[in-house]
């Protein structure tokens, strides 16, 4: 998947109207209370990042949407008005083959669809189809507790990118969210979400080490969430991310920070990042990604980053 290429214009008349619109409105099976059978992951045997002819060197950008509670805000921004941002940023900053998939997250002990998997996309069209399709289920457990580690199942164990398995670049992995991860799922949890059996249990940090064969995982922490500045919280991700936990004061600003990252990752320079930015964004932008920026390795943009 990832054919096809982004267009600012064809954006805009894709979700002019979104900003007036509720997120019933624009999620459209959160009305219907269901899921797209594409995006059930009983349906997924792979996804896809592949080189073609619009993105000969194709790069895997994966991002998971905590959809309970009022996480449901951070797609409605994206979809309303922050798309742009992060797909012109990742341009203009020479990541011009970023293939995109969007995912959302809930809880494996209380929702109804605690994983939704679109594919990777780089056209306007595809990219709006799989991030619209999204059930914002507003669920939870009330456990300060959420199944991130499900992304890092699909990552480790569901997709196949040619950033990694034909020229060793990693791809960049996602979650956003306010809560802690659930520490393990349940192998009778993970056959009823997945659809096929497992023999045992398998913990958060078995499924994350097994994304980061072929990512670069990170979680962004929604400050504007339930769980602001949550010490139980933050010192769970501390432990298993280190300056991969970002911290989010700003839902808004979500595609700015995402697409500074993979840019600056990818070899390209902070200053020239946030030209763009308003003066309070870059400042932002900056603070935030600094200890990611203190501990990168200096290489340029033809290097495999290995970090």
């Amino acid at each position: 998947m990832g054919g096809g290429n982004w267009s600012s214009t064809a954006y805009q008349d894709l979700s002019r109207s979104y900003a007036t619109k509720s997120i019933d409105d624009v999620f459209i099976n959160t009305k219907t209370k269901t899921m797209s059978v594409d995006m059930d992951p009983k349906n997924i045997t792979v996804r896809e990042s592949r080189d073609s002819a619009d993105h000969p060197k194709s790069l895997a950008v994966a991002i998971f949407l905590d959809v309970t509670g009022s996480m449901g805000q951070i797609p409605k921004a994206i979809a309303s008005t922050s798309m742009p941002m992060l797909m012109e940023t990742l341009i203009k900053n020479d990541v011009k083959d970023a293939h995109v998939l969007f995912g959302a997250i809930g809880d494996q002990e209380a929702d109804n669809y605690p994983l939704q998997v679109g594919q990777y996309e780089a056209a306007t069209e595809l990219l709006d189809k799989w991030l619209t399709s999204i059930n914002i289920e507003r669920g939870g457990g009330g456990q300060e507790m959420e199944s991130y580690l499900l992304a890092w199942l699909i990552a480790g164990r569901h997709s196949s990118i040619d950033c990694f398995e034909k020229r060793g670049q990693k791809g960049f992995l996602f979650t956003i969210g306010d809560e802690a991860s659930w520490n393990k799922i349940s192998a009778a949890d993970y056959e009823e979400i997945m659809g096929y059996h497992v023999e045992t249990s398998l913990t958060d940090k078995q499924l994350l080490k097994e994304a980061q064969r072929m990512y670069h995982v990170f979680h962004i922490h929604a400050q504007q969430g339930t769980y602001r500045n949550d010490p139980k919280i933050l010192d769970y991700w501390r432990d298993l991310l280190g300056e991969r936990l970002i911290i989010m004061e700003d839902y808004d600003k979500v595609c700015e920070i995402i697409s500074s990252i993979v840019s600056t990752m990818s070899g390209a320079n902070i200053d020239d990042v946030v030209s763009s930015f308003d003066s309070s964004t870059a400042l932002m932008v900056r603070n935030t990604i600094a200890p990611i920026m203190k501990n990168m390795v200096n290489v340029d943009k033809k290097s495999i980053i290995t970090l």
